[in-house]
């Protein structure tokens, strides 16, 4: 005969981003509109570089729109189906960004060699002016997003859409200049070659990060050696095995592993400060953690005592309020 403990604390990997919901709105409908804008003068002064940038600052508006939208599904609470909310629609949100990305970068290297095989005349100036609103525009954007940038790779992904653009612009400006010194046209679609280099540069980074969180991959700021060894050296854990971590969101890390401690349950204290440290060492809000007092499953033919500490009692129906953040219960086979 052997008894479960169960032990449940309520505690989170980082608090949701939070005051970005007037940054999207702001961003889109300030780029919506220079997309307006950019695209009519791009046509009026045939510029390849304002068409493209055009073209890119519409991807980034949709592009916007999805990441806002994923941060407001992160918000929504737990359901019988969805057990973690919607969180994880923030890992969709920036793989799509960046897969976005990628294809309006194939638009801009299709159109710009095109055009440098069929040279065509340039307004220059009215590139110039064009592009500088783009500076204004898309830098102000990007700054709305810098709060949230490091830590959030859907936050990360609008920030460096709209500081590309910002880079992007400025480009396209020194563009105007160089073909109203020299009058060399070509100058025009070998800058918007130069912008999709910036662009691939600067997304494939997040097209990484983004694949391998969707793939329920280790997040990259978590070094699992580091884990291994802080659970490792636990008082009282022999050893530990089916150790794994993945992302819940963008910006929450979950953890389920168990331990072997040959002494038996080491009570509720020694979990809740085994969560703790994982909270506060690695940024691992959700973790499970699973006693096993010999060590050897089932199938080994030996009999195991799993005691199990989760972390997820705001998704747990038997949370007790009353209780704060924790509560405990037994019952014997």
């Amino acid at each position: 005969m052997h008894t479960h403990h169960h032990h449940a604390g309520h505690s989170h990997g980082h608090a949701h981003p939070t005051g970005h919901g007037r940054a999207f709105i702001i961003g889109i409908v300030l780029n919506l509109a220079f997309v307006v804008i950019e695209a009519t003068y791009g046509f009026l002064a045939d510029s390849m570089a304002l068409l493209s940038d055009a073209g890119h600052n519409l991807s980034d508006v949709l592009g916007l729109a999805i990441a806002g939208g994923a941060a407001l599904l992160a918000k929504r609470g737990a359901t019988p189906r969805f057990t973690y909310g919607l969180k994880s629609s923030t890992i969709l949100a920036a793989l799509f960004n960046a897969l976005l990305l990628l294809v309006a970068v194939g638009g801009i290297v299709w159109e710009s060699i095109e055009r440098l095989l069929n040279p065509a005349p340039v307004a220059a100036v009215t590139v110039m002016i064009v592009a500088s609103i783009g500076i204004l525009i898309n830098g102000f954007t990007a700054w709305l997003f810098v709060r949230g940038s490091q830590d959030d790779i859907n936050i990360r992904g609008a920030f460096l859409h709209m500081a590309a653009d910002a880079a992007v612009s400025l480009g396209v400006v020194l563009a105007g200049a160089f073909i109203l010194w020299t009058g060399a046209t070509w100058i025009d679609p070998l800058i918007s070659l130069v912008i999709a280099g910036v662009i691939v540069w600067t997304t494939w980074d997040l097209l990484r990060q983004s694949l391998t969180l969707s793939l329920q991959g280790v997040p990259s700021n978590i070094a699992m050696p580091k884990v291994r060894a802080a659970l490792e050296a636990l008082p009282g854990v022999a050893r530990i095995h089916h150790l794994h971590v993945w992302a819940v969101s963008t910006t929450e890390t979950a953890l389920t592993v168990h331990l072997v401690m040959p002494g038996g349950h080491p009570g509720n204290d020694f979990l809740s400060a085994a969560q703790k440290s994982l909270k506060s060492r690695f940024g691992i809000g959700h973790a499970t953690l699973q006693i096993e007092v010999s060590g050897v499953t089932e199938h080994g033919g030996h009999e195991t005592c799993p005691l199990d500490a989760e972390d997820h009692a705001h998704h747990d129906h038997a949370h007790d309020p009353a209780r704060g953040h924790a509560h405990s219960g037994g019952h014997k086979h």
